[in-house]
């Protein structure tokens, strides 16, 4: 049994797996940190913007609105489409490298972080949006006709009856979303972001042993979504409630 802590010429590419991931094991732990903080704070940023855009996005124009709140809400859902197409369009990287230098070059100080969280943020809104729209898309229009009805206002049945409904449609997508982030923080160690895939890149420079380097962070990869996918399918059954129920109507015909 190969003890991590004896290897000192590491032969095979298994024995510098372990050497590296003993005598680099900060560096790796500082990049999953990092990894884990712009996946969690990008997604749930995310999730709020998108939820929004997807509000916004399913805003109806009605005849009897006044010309102004027309204009204006013809303006704003144009924009928010712009901006999910163009984000949904193009590959996060190249986002990335646009915000970050873009921001730098009007002279406003970023930090790499910083900028790494933003982009995670609208990539995430861009996507999620979509789904908060066909989530809200999926609840029976009667519903509203019949808030309406009972003379609760748009707004309020929108807060109140739809999104609750919504929000737990849309919950296996979130899951899924944060999962891809968790993978897509790897592309920004090309604005210097010190994740995870940059801690492999450098620590692989020491020793010319990039093949190895890059397994340590794929194992830490894999257990780290593994271990989140089972935590978000565990919450989605109990979301969904028991199976095996009785309808009371059952037990009244006992009685």
């Amino acid at each position: 049994m190969l003890n991590i802590f004896s290897i000192e010429n590491p032969e095979n590419s298994i024995e510098w797996m372990i050497f590296l991931a003993n005598k680099y094991s900060s560096m790796f732990w500082e990049g999953t940190k990092l990894t884990l903080f712009i996946a969690v704070l990008g997604t749930l940023l995310g999730f709020v913007l998108g939820y929004v855009i997807g509000i916004i996005q399913d805003a109806k124009i009605s005849q009897g609105d006044h010309a102004v709140r027309k204009t204006l809400l013809r303006l704003i859902k144009f924009i928010a489409s712009v901006y999910v197409e163009i984000f949904r369009d193009t590959p996060m990287i190249v986002q990335a490298m646009i915000i970050y230098f873009g921001i730098r070059q009007a002279n406003i100080e970023i930090t790499p972080v910083s900028a790494g969280v933003l982009v995670t943020v609208l990539n995430t809104g861009a996507y999620m949006a979509e789904t908060v729209r066909a989530g809200i898309g999926s609840i029976d229009l009667g519903q509203r006709e019949g808030a309406w009805a009972m003379g609760m206002s748009p707004m309020k049945t929108m807060v109140y009856i739809v999104l609750p409904q919504a929000f737990k449609n849309i919950i296996p997508e979130m899951a899924n979303t944060f999962l891809t982030n968790l993978k897509m923080t790897s592309v920004l160690n090309v604005i210097a972001v010190q994740e995870l895939f940059m801690a492999a890149k450098t620590v692989g420079g020491n020793y010319y042993k990039y093949f190895e380097s890059y397994l340590v962070i794929a194992v830490i990869y894999f257990v780290l979504c593994f271990a989140f996918n089972k935590v978000f399918n565990f919450l989605e059954k109990r979301m969904e409630g028991k199976s095996d129920y009785a309808l009371a109507v059952e037990y009244m015909d006992n009685d």
